[in-house]
Formats: structure tokens, sequence, C-alpha cells
């Protein structure tokens, strides 16, 4: 069996600590854990150490946490640790090339989407709001640009019309966890030619803004499932209930069209289980099945309808400020 490979881990949130722990389960050694400072968090704002430093803590590997690597003392840390690879994952830090160079074999960095689409900070979200029907995660040996390095192992995985979010995060950081250990596997023994990434395909995933998570009910049914699954569980997508915010978790598309067109964002007659809202030209239904009233947990639209239905009122525009004469507002069925 070929040597193992002593490994400089670098990441924070959820994700990161997912293939920390896969990486801990190999037969390679965690020499050491680079993670972002500490953050303040809950209501008395304490200092609260990410998912990454905890783990490394609670296996006694030693932790650094430096602001940038702009300080050269910083870097001589790194150094100092000889290690032969630095495994890379959500760091939430752009790495310069003089660091990069550091370790023997240079960075490797687990990506969730299938490179070169969806480079950047929300691969995860932005491939569910496009309509992808899969994603994945990519081990991708890191350069200088943003998420161009040469690809040296891909795992797919699904994007089925009821995956959030929240559902795709957890699979591919169980997914990224295998494959890095799978690579550095074959690394060890030499045996992982890398690919450059094509130049077609290439698309920029945005960083998540609460800002965006309001919907605009002119928009196509499809496109604001796509938005609210996405969205769960953060920023999770909202809108305004006689001017109180509304947050809305699950949805799907209404198989039935309007004959004639209502204003975006009414409220039709409900189903069993869903609010039934009008979108795109006033001729699609988008069917919501869990929202979150202000002050409340989030419930099964079945649930809310059986104990708060007169906040719903059919005829009622979800955006407005104020409820519009329902008697005006009428649906036909298709």
């Amino acid at each position: 069996m070929s040597k193992a490979l002593r490994i400089a881990f670098a990441g924070t949130p959820d994700f990161a600590a997912e293939c920390l722990s896969a990486l801990l389960g190999s037969r390679h050694e965690i020499i050491s854990v680079h993670t972002q400072p500490d953050r303040p968090s809950g209501r008395g704002r304490k200092l609260t150490p990410g998912p990454v430093k905890q783990l490394a803590l609670q296996h006694d590997i030693p932790v650094h946490q430096p602001l940038n690597f702009k300080d050269e003392a910083d870097r001589q840390i790194l150094r100092d640790l000889d290690a032969d690879i630095m495994v890379v994952v959500a760091y939430g830090l752009i790495l310069p090339q003089a660091v990069l160079d550091i370790p023997r074999l240079g960075c490797l960095n687990i990506h969730a989407s299938l490179l070169p689409r969806w480079r950047g900070a929300a691969p995860i979200q932005r491939a569910i709001e496009a309509g992808d029907s899969e994603s994945g995660v990519t081990i991708m040996q890191m350069d200088a640009g943003l998420d161009t390095g040469d690809m040296l192992l891909i795992r797919r995985t699904p994007i089925t019309a009821s995956t959030t979010g929240g559902e795709l995060h957890d699979a591919l950081a169980a997914q990224g966890g295998e494959a890095i250990v799978t690579a550095l596997d074959a690394i060890a023994a030499g045996d992982l030619p890398a690919t450059r990434q094509p130049e077609d395909g290439v698309t920029y995933a945005a960083k998540l803004s609460k800002a965006e998570a309001e919907l605009d009910f002119t928009r196509p049914a499809a496109e604001l499932d796509a938005r609210i699954r996405a969205f769960n569980p953060w920023p999770v997508a909202w809108t305004r209930l006689e001017g109180e915010p509304l947050r809305l978790w699950m949805s799907r598309t209404g198989e039935q069209r309007l004959t004639d067109s209502v204003t975006p964002g009414t409220l039709l007659a409900p189903g069993k289980d869903c609010l039934r809202i009008a979108c795109g030209e006033g001729h699609e239904v988008l069917e919501i099945t869990r929202a979150q009233l202000p002050g409340a947990k989030p419930l099964s639209v079945k649930d809310l309808l059986n104990s708060r239905a007169a906040r719903f009122p059919e005829g009622l525009v979800l955006g407005a400020d104020h409820a519009p004469d329902i008697d005006s507002q009428t649906e036909t069925s298709a």
C-alpha cells in the first residue's frame, strides 16, 4: 500500500466538517486545521467556534485561525507543518498562490458543483434555482483563479423536483467526503491524472442574500418553486401577508392553468394541503405546502389551514400592503 499523506485541512462550516470527518476515518493523517476565527452567535452574541474547529478539538488536532494569509507569520506556520497536501473546502478565504505553493503536492478543493458550471460562492442553491437536473462534487487542484483549477475527480447526484437546498447540501457533503478520500488514495499511489476545465459552460454562483429571497409572483411558477426549494433552509423565500412576512418553505407547481388572468400573488381557493397562488402572467398556479407565520414555527399548510384559515382568505394578494376587494378576484378552472 502507498504511503499515507500528511494533510493540512482548511474549512469552516458543516459541509467542511462532514468532509473532515471522512478524512479522519481514512488512513491519511490530519496534522492541522485552518478555520475562520470564532464568530458571535445567538442572542448573547457569544463567540462560537465553527463546526470544523469543534470537530478538530474533539480529535486533539491543532487549530489555526488566521484572519487571512497576508501575514508572513501565518504562512510560516503552514510551512512548518511540512504537509504533503492541503485540503480546502468552504474555508471562506481566497488563498493566494504563495499559500497554494507551500504544501509539497499543492492544495485540493472539494467544490460542490460539476465544474465548470457554478464556480463561486453558492453552487448548491444556484443549481436548484436554475432548474438543473443534476449536481455533484468536483475534486480540483487549486490555482489562483476562482474555481478554475484542473479537475481530478467528479461525482454526480440527481436533483429532483422536490430537492431542497438543505437536502442537496447534505448529500454533496457526504459525497465530497467519499470523493476526497478516493482522490487522496489515488494521489498517494501516483495514479490520478488531471483534466483541464473546458472553456464552454462556465457559470458563476453568486453569494446568496436575504434581499433576493422575497418572491416576485409575476415570475413563472416553475421558477418560483425552484427558488423556494433552493433557499430552504437559508435564506428562506418569503412574501408579505397583509404587510407581515410570510416565509415559504416548500412548494410545487400546480397542474391546472387558470383560463382567466388573475393578479399575480392572489390567493386562490386552497387545496387540501396547500395554499394556491396565481403567478406568472396570472394563468399559472404555485402551490405552497409548508409555510411560517410571523413569530411561529414552520408548519405544513394543512395544519395552518386547520388552525389559521382566516389568515389566508381567497382573493388576498400576497406581497401587497393591504387586502384588495376580494370580490374583484376570480378563478376559473381549466
